[in-house]
């Protein structure tokens, strides 16, 4: 039950009044840089738009009536990326125009802790449109499953890695690659034709890279014309020293053919 329908029976708690710690700790560093890691990506492919809002572990209210929900990660999109001076506590729907996020992120550390199951009702409950769950430190099971509500309020398991998010307008998959200098597989974002988008550090690398290109083609072009400039005026040098010497022999170069 949201805004609307509190509004007229009682006064809604703000942001301020809710609890926005529940005292547990993140389960491992992994969980703590996936999410980073993503939310950094973000941040650099949408740095002109203020029109989205990436929480990590925050706590996230959906009902005046009901506890926080805390994922590792959710997007949420038609809402301000940056609210107020002090930012957000916590992410409270009715104060979000009862914007639930788009996308919520599961990271799911040695043990799960619901999120197949309890966690799964729940956003679905909720209304989340999809659902992601990564198991990294899983060996003989799948570590990555995606699902997409469907119109009877259920998740409907999806195949494809990366998986096009046609209602968000990016992708999302898993793909070895380096962040903070750490090398394994990450979660990452894609586009539609499932190209994935740089971390900020290799935007930065790939930014490096054309300018040396770039000035390497430009010393390339100079040397080059410094070459013909040479050339030509060894050409002219020639035809002065060969003019000089017709006429030391009595020719006069103007009435040759």
């Amino acid at each position: 039950m949201l805004k609307s329908d509190y509004q007229t029976q009682k006064r809604l708690p703000t942001m301020e009044e809710l609890p926005y710690k529940d005292g547990k700790p993140v389960d491992s560093e992994i969980q703590d840089l996936i999410a980073h890691l993503l939310k950094s990506i973000l941040a650099y492919i949408w740095s002109n738009r203020n029109d989205w809002f990436f929480g990590i572990d925050m706590g996230w209210y959906y009902s005046p009536d009901e506890k926080a929900i805390a994922p590792d990660g959710f997007l949420c999109l038609g809402v301000e990326r940056i609210k107020g001076e002090n930012l957000r506590l916590s992410y409270v729907t009715w104060e979000e125009n009862g914007v639930v996020p788009s996308l919520a992120i599961e990271v799911v550390s040695k043990t799960p802790g619901g999120e197949y199951k309890g966690k799964k009702r729940k956003y679905a409950q909720y209304g989340v449109l999809y659902y992601v769950i990564y198991a990294p430190l899983r060996v003989r099971k799948q570590k990555l499953t995606l699902y997409r509500l469907n119109r009877e309020g259920k998740y409907e398991l999806q195949e494809d890695n990366p998986l096009w998010m046609q209602e968000i307008g990016l992708g999302i998959g898993t793909e070895i690659g380096t962040f903070q200098g750490i090398t394994r597989e990450w979660l990452y974002w894609y586009d539609e034709q499932g190209n994935r988008y740089p971390t900020p550090e290799e935007a930065q690398q790939q930014e490096q890279q054309a300018r040396q290109l770039a000035e390497a083609q430009r010393q390339q072009e100079q040397q080059a014309r410094q070459l013909a400039e040479q050339r030509l005026e060894q050409a002219q040098q020639q035809a002065e020293k060969l003019v000089a010497r017709l006429r030391e022999l009595g020719i006069d170069p103007d009435q040759l053919d």
